[in-house]
Parts: C-alpha cells; structure tokens; sequence
C-alpha cells in the first residue's frame, strides 16, 4: 500500500521532556525503528507536528534583545521543517541502508481572507501555569488558552489548499524514495495578484495538510500517529472509552477538543470521505498492529478493516 504517517508533535517531543538537542534526536531514532518497518512493506510518505519546536524558536526570538523585531511564524516553521527533517532522514537512512529518503521543505498555500486569522486557535510552544501564560501574553503581545490543565500559546490556523511541492513530492516517490515532508503542516503561503508566493503570520495544522496531501498523491491509507492509543468517546468524564473501528459519520456525531483531538478526527474523516479509503488515530508505535486492524481508531465507509471480499 501507499502510506501516509503524520507523526505528532510528540513522537519528536514527549510531554513534560526538556526540548534539548538530545532528548529529541534519541526519540527520532526510537520512532525511525517504526517508520522504518512500515517502509519495508509499503510505499511510506511521512509529515511531522512542530509545535514544540516552533513555539520554542518564537519564545528565543520574541526575547532576543539584538532583533528589531521577531522572526515571522512562516520563517520559524521553515527552520523546525529544517531541523525535525533532517533528524528524521538521518535515522531513517541509518535504519534503511541502501534505501534512499528525502526531506523537503514544503509551502502550503491557504487564503489571505481565511477567517482563522481572525479566531487564533492553534496551540504551540510548551504548556505554562496560567499565570505565568497571561503574564507573558501581556509582555509578548501573545494570545493564550487552556490547553487541559495548562495553558499554551495560540496563533492562527487558516485551512490549507494545496502543497505546493506535490508535484515533485510525487515524482520521488515514483522513484522509490521515502518522502519527509509537510513538516508543521507545511509553510503558510498565499498568492498574489500576480502569482508570487508569500509567507504569512500562522501555523498551517498538519493532519489537514495531511490528509489533503494523502489524497493528492492517492495514498492507500492515512495514518495520524500520537501518544495515546485511541480517540476517546466521552473523554475526561467517567464514561470515557476507546473508540475502535467506526466510521466518519459515527465519528462526526460525537464533540472532540478543537485545538488537539479534533483536527484529527476531521482530517481523518475527510479523508476517508473523500477517497473510500482507510484512516486511523492511534498509537506511534503500534503502526504496524493499526494497519492490520488490530489497533487504535480505524476510520473507513463502512467501520470495517481489513476490507475482505464479499464476491
């Protein structure tokens, strides 16, 4: 199969670990081993979450007195693309010898009149008590909210439109490369009157620019890999419990939190909606159990996986 992995933010950064060099590398190299099993079987294209990463870049940037001014948000999601790619290449190379792996830095275009710029909603950075959080919201000119039971920072998240790089995301894949790409959802982008790019103030989300990209380049299955093992029906309330094969329409009737579960759960659904296909939330290391249908929420028209034949 054709597979599409859209690695959160965690698999680099695990909540409550120092964002150090180190500590992140170690949990590239951890999540590598998986990646690199899927690659031995399937076709692998593979995105990745920077909200720690970028939210710590425009902390640095924010307090740096030899500035005039901070870095822009696009500029800062280019770098972490950068860095988080290259972790990933790296092991995922030193995992696969002999086969050859490419990260790209992608722009994703959305529209200057989204009304996301409007309604900040995407958290990013590390979490924070909310006194300290409305402290520096007050010095930094940063809008914040509850994140559970902290609070983070929030930037805009306008809806993506196209990957401007599919193209040649696609022609390498034709050649057997295991693509990185998309990293935070890929750098927000719009067109002007005469067709220039140029980058705006926001963070693009990456399961949605996951999954527009899973169906542009007809990917067999979309697979959004966090740190818990299913998306939760009632969650945080007595009642809470795993959720295992449903479909997008079982999904959509339920409420999940708009700044973490619920990109997902709409990316996810999209996609199966829009393809026939198979999408999953789950577990980083339980990838391989996911698409045997033994693990994690398994999205698909029908609440069936493995589809078997009914001629």
């Amino acid at each position: 199969m054709r597979v599409i992995v859209a690695l959160g933010g965690n698999a680099v950064l695990r909540r409550g670990q120092r964002p150090d060099a180190d500590v992140q590398l170690a949990n590239v190299r951890t999540a590598a081993v998986t990646l690199a099993a899927l690659a031995a079987e399937h076709e692998l294209v593979i995105t990745h979450g920077n909200g720690p990463q970028v939210g710590l870049l425009a902390a640095e940037s924010a307090a740096d007195p030899g500035l005039t001014r901070p870095y822009p948000f696009d500029a800062l999601g280019a770098q972490t693309q950068g860095l988080i790619g290259y972790w990933l290449q790296q092991a995922l190379q030193n995992a696969l010898p002999g086969r050859q792996v490419l990260a790209v830095v992608t722009q994703t275009l959305v529209t200057a009149v989204d009304p996301a710029f409007e309604r900040p909603a995407k958290f990013v950075g590390q979490v924070y008590g909310r006194e300290e959080a409305e402290k520096l919201a007050a010095e930094r000119g940063w809008q914040v909210r509850p994140d559970g039971p902290h609070w983070r920072r929030v930037v805009p998240s306008p809806a993506p439109q196209r990957v401007v790089e599919t193209r040649l995301i696609r022609r390498m894949m034709g050649e057997g490369v295991i693509v990185v790409c998309a990293g935070g959802g890929g750098v927000p982008v719009i067109r002007d009157e005469r067709g220039r790019l140029a980058g705006v103030e926001a963070v693009v989300d990456k399961d949605l620019t996951t999954a527009m990209l899973a169906e542009a380049l007809e990917c067999d299955a979309f697979l959004s890999l966090t740190d818990v093992p299913h998306v939760m029906r009632d969650f945080g309330t007595p009642r809470q419990s795993g959720i295992g094969h449903t479909t997008p329409h079982e999904l959509r009737a339920l409420d999940f939190p708009a700044g973490s579960m619920g990109p997902k759960v709409e990316a996810v659904c999209r996609f199966v909606e829009t393809t026939g296909d198979m999408a999953a939330i789950g577990r980083l290391e339980e990838a391989g159990r996911i698409l045997a249908g033994t693990s994690g929420t398994i999205v698909t028209p029908g609440g069936r996986w493995p589809l078997t034949s009914t001629l």
